[in-house]
């Protein structure tokens, strides 16, 4: 990977590439050792700060046009360089080669999409109740903002916030996941070529307890946007409690698949294939309790079963439809539930343990008649597991899929219209899929309800955390002696 002209092996901070203490990132796929990565500490994540901070009043003050064009440039150069940012992915993250490609689409997707709301007004009027004063709300950037970012979706999940709040006229310091901060620093090389003035976006890579406790603390930081698991995510709800600030959570999920006996059978199997196994089903919208009404479910889990062992896995280099998981937690993680559950009474379709191509390869798995006191049922899964059990009537699979502290996304699969509405408002989940998978893109507000987190990223109301309502009350001065 030493010839990818996108490679960078130090952190980025005030347009400049820093950091000499370094740490390995290796292939998942191989465990060979791709890159030695800067190290920085919480003295640097301070200093990052300090340029952001010190870059915030001329980028907020710029016209929105002028922040529309500089982020349009970044778009451009993400997509000019598609396939070499998708292979640095591959190498650092492991995912299959065209699942990195179509990361790199959707990453872009985001910039562009922000470039144009930069320029939407951001003034309104209100009706006075006041007969001499005139009333205005404007949004304003709240000044410096922390994105913290995992490793499963390493280029998405910086551009879906950094180009939502570098438009609203934030400055941003970033923090990506220590396995895959590849990506975060080619995208920094790129934004350095769009022209973003020093300051304005900085990649911050090393320790995260170590950068991020001291972006927490630092007052001068009044938003933190992270995604990851629910329990960092409390974590930083904690942390940051004290310098009160904007905070967008997006946190685990724990999404329940439903199958009805009068949906498209070959279809939801086939939607099914994609919403379990996708990112080797390292996603937090990946489906993990597969509930299938009784008439169809013999018939649901064999063709599931089937199309899950036509599945091939392998290296992503190789383009298969599965890669490794991400490190060895991954992989015992997927041991223990499915232990846990054929000691319950589960049975074993398919897959079910590593596969010989290397320690972090797990086979995809399904398992049947799931009790619903096993782990994998109240545990999310992250990994290509997949756990089935039957239920009788509409009010118990309700029952059963709200019965959870997770709530990002459910998928439902019906052709009865009014079953869908009952179902689309009876689900405590932010997102609900009907009949497909797909739903996510740069137009729509992601986010979850109860523990998968606070707030929504992407559409216009991405851009709320980063933004605070000045609100103008105006009386004019010489009204008393007209």
């Amino acid at each position: 990977m030493t010839d990818n002209p996108l490679m960078r092996q130090q952190a980025y901070v005030n347009g400049a590439w820093v950091g000499d203490a370094r740490f390995p990132v290796t292939d998942p796929a191989t465990g060979a050792v791709i890159a030695e990565v800067a190290k920085l500490d919480a003295k640097a994540a301070h200093a990052a700060v300090d340029a952001a901070q010190a870059a915030f009043p001329a980028w907020a003050g710029a016209l929105p046009q002028e922040r529309a064009a500089v982020l349009l440039r970044w778009f451009q150069l993400i997509r000019d360089n598609r396939e070499d940012l998708a292979r640095l992915m591959t190498a650092e993250q492991g995912k299959p080669l065209s699942e990195s490609r179509g990361e790199i689409d959707y990453a872009a997707s985001f910039v562009e999409f922000y470039a144009e709301e930069a320029k939407r007004p951001n003034i309104e009027s209100v009706t006075s109740h006041l007969s001499t004063a005139e009333m205005e709300l404007w949004r304003e950037p709240v000044g410096v903002a922390a994105l913290v970012t995992p490793w499963n979706f390493p280029c998405a999940m910086i551009t879906r916030k950094a180009a939502a709040a570098l438009a609203a006229g934030c400055t941003v310091v970033v923090h990506p996941s220590a396995e895959t901060p590849l990506s975060a620093t080619a995208l920094a090389e790129l934004a350095d070529r769009a022209g973003f003035p020093p300051g304005v976006f900085n990649v911050v890579t090393g320790d995260a307890p170590e950068i991020v406790g001291e972006w927490c603390r630092d007052a001068r930081v009044r938003a933190l946007s992270f995604t990851g698991s629910t329990q960092i995510g409390k974590l930083l709800y904690r942390q940051s409690s004290d310098t009160v600030k904007r905070l967008v959570l997006e946190l685990g999920g724990h999404a329940p698949f439903i199958a009805f006996a009068d949906c498209d059978l070959d279809l939801a199997v086939d939607e099914a294939i994609k919403a379990k196994f996708a990112t080797s089903g390292q996603d937090c919208l990946g489906a993990n309790r597969f509930l299938v009404e009784r008439g169809i479910y013999d018939d649901f889990c064999a063709r599931f079963a089937k199309a899950t062992r036509a599945l091939t896995l392998g290296p992503g280099i190789e383009d298969r439809d599965l890669g490794p998981l991400m490190n060895e937690a991954a992989v015992k993680k997927q041991e223990e539930q499915v232990a846990d559950a054929l000691a319950r009474g589960a049975r074993l379709l398919t897959g079910g343990s590593r596969d010989p191509q290397g320690p972090l390869f797990y086979q995809p798995t399904v398992l049947a008649d799931v009790p619903p006191e096993a782990r994998i049922f109240h545990e999310e899964t992250f990994g290509p597991v997949a756990a089935i059990a039957p239920f009788d009537t509409e009010d118990q699979a309700v029952a059963i899929a709200n019965a959870s502290e997770y709530g990002l996304v459910a998928y439902v699969h019906s052709r009865d219209p009014r079953r869908i509405y009952r179902l689309s408002r009876a689900l405590q989940f932010g997102m609900v899929a009907v009949n497909r998978t797909k739903v996510t893109g740069a137009p729509i507000p992601f986010g979850g309800m109860k523990q998968s987190g606070l707030g929504r990223e992407g559409s216009r109301h991405g851009m709320e955390a980063f933004t605070e309502i000045k609100y103008v009350c105006r009386d004019w001065a010489d009204h008393r002696s007209a």
